[in-house]
């Protein structure tokens, strides 16, 4: 698999790795720990995790432009490291959330986030941009999509760990305190803590009843009364968020890793402001009016593919939101957290990438290769196809909306929920379109890329995925709202629709990119 490979591939990928290990921690749990801390509801717990999430890729674009107009793509690299390392330590400090406080913790949280979010944009898309110069090379020049598969391994292999980090210490520490885990209490504790006079003695008892029952399951004794069950409730949430809290000590320290592998290796990647120097004497202001019509179609080209990339991430991002909500109230999770579920997804790109990676070779040794543009539009196809699966099986379990279900358990109606194989099956196909369009797409750039913007242009991409990010609230929308295969359709005919222009517009993007 490495065979051919530039040296500088795989200290640049394991720099990548330990930055991805500590942002997964925190991505895995982010949705759930604000309900969790906060009490917020689902919706502005995910339109938070939208924005930061786009966040994240649209200050890509500004990481890009420092480092091309700096042409010091390194040190914005390791400011990136410093900044986000600052986040994730505000993130760690463990402060238990009350109605006077929440207000002033909420927005330092939020901070916190921007700092990851800036430091993300600064580290990202530069390092991507050098992973793309060590194959201008021509000795390499004909591994880059490879080589960019390999890559985005090392980015997975840190979200494949990284999971299993934030459940087993919140698990923890809650054994540390005489409790145990239950996805669903931290909401009905939020419940039980906004009780007021107002409410009637009536539907005060009838609340205490329906807790105090999986209080007693979760650790609770000897509750007599709302006030006792309150003070529990309190307790329970601070014990739960804290162990959180902990795993972000471990992102700080995942982040400190990256930025000493980086440090210590980065003499061995390219320096772009040199290239471009040298660029610059070989061309005369003639050839370079020559290559700008050449350049202005790479452009549209480029353009064009971070449209469809677009939808593709709208939908898959859904892991951190609607399927993480689908994974908690319609999976049974009573042995398995619903936040290590999202492992599931680096698993299969760590198993699948080298298959892929043959069959790609297979055929382009007999003469047939798929061209990347054809691949991206593949990817789509495939992802439709996951969506599609849980359309079909949604529709035939009859399953409601997300607060429907809810509201049955809550009650202690006869639910019937998924077998983990449900979220295996949907993680196995949107694996595989992911092997097809995001390494993949990261190679375009590069290729058509002009080497004065190669920061800008890796930058476009992730503000192609930042602008998908945003989009990602209406999946927990319609998740709530409708019968949940209402919202597999819409995202199945997303990537049904955005594969049909990509294939309309393959023998153009294979004519501008030969």
């Amino acid at each position: 698999m490495f065979k051919n490979q530039p040296k500088g591939l795989i200290t640049a990928a394991l720099s990548n790795m330990g930055e991805r290990f500590g942002y997964y921690i925190m991505n895995a749990v982010l949705v759930l720990f604000l309900c969790s801390k906060f009490g917020l509801s689902e919706e502005t717990s995910t339109l938070v995790y939208s924005f930061f999430y786009a966040g994240i890729y649209v200050l890509g674009l500004v990481g890009g432009l420092i480092a091309d107009k700096t042409q010091n793509y390194k040190s914005t690299i390791i400011w990136g490291l410093v900044v986000m390392t600052l986040g994730y330590v505000v993130l760690a400090f463990p402060i238990l959330a009350t109605h006077e406080n929440t207000s002033w913790l909420l927005t330092l949280t939020c901070v916190a986030l921007f700092l990851i979010a800036f430091g993300n944009g600064l580290f990202k898309g530069n390092l991507q941009a050098i992973v793309g110069q060590l194959y201008d090379n021509p000795k390499y020049a004909a591994q880059r999509d490879s080589g960019f598969q390999i890559f985005y391994v090392f980015i997975n292999i840190g979200g494949l760990i990284a999971p299993f980090v934030a459940p087993m210490l919140r698990s923890w520490w809650l054994g540390v305190n005489g409790m145990t885990y239950d996805a669903s209490f931290p909401a009905m504790a939020h419940q039980v803590l906004s009780v007021t006079d107002n409410m009637g003695m009536e539907n005060i008892n009838q609340l205490y009843a329906l807790v105090s029952a999986h209080a007693a399951e979760v650790g609770a004794t000897g509750l007599q009364n709302m006030q006792q069950l309150q003070a529990f409730c309190s307790q329970y949430l601070n014990v739960f968020n804290t162990g959180i809290h902990y795993s972000f000590i471990a992102s700080v320290a995942a982040m400190l890793i990256s930025l000493c592998i980086f440090i210590a290796t980065k003499k061995g990647l390219p320096t772009p402001a040199k290239k471009a120097k040298q660029e610059s004497v070989q061309y005369t202001p003639e050839e370079k009016a020559a290559m700008a019509k050449e350049i202005k179609q790479r452009m549209y080209a480029l353009f064009a593919v971070l449209g469809i990339a677009i939808f593709f991430w709208f939908s898959f991002h859904q892991n951190g939101t609607s399927m993480s909500l689908f994974a908690r109230d319609f999976v049974d999770t009573s042995t398995i957290a619903p936040e290590i579920w999202q492992s599931v997804n680096p698993f299969f790109v760590i198993v699948l990438t080298p298959v892929i990676m043959w069959i790609f070779s297979s055929l382009s040794s007999k003469g047939k290769e798929i061209s990347t543009p054809r691949k991206i539009a593949l990817g789509m196809g495939i992802a439709g196809i996951g969506y599609l699966f849980l359309t079909i099986y949604s529709l035939v379990m009859n399953y409601p909306s997300g607060t429907d279900f809810r509201a049955m358990i809550t009650a202690g109606e006869h639910v019937v929920k998924s077998g983990p194989w449900v979220l295996i099956m949907y993680y196995f196909f949107m694996t595989v379109a992911e092997l097809f369009i995001s390494p993949l797409g990261l190679s375009f750039v590069s290729k058509v890329a002009p080497k004065h913007l190669q920061g800008l242009c890796q930058g476009l991409w992730l503000g192609a995925t930042a602008v998908g990010n945003l989009l990602l609230w209406i999946g927990p929308l319609i998740y709530n709202a409708c019968p949940i295969w209402i919202a597999w359709t819409v995202f199945f005919g997303v990537c049904a629709i955005s594969m049909s222009v990509m294939l309309g517009m393959v023998k153009w993007l294979e004519r501008v990119t030969a």
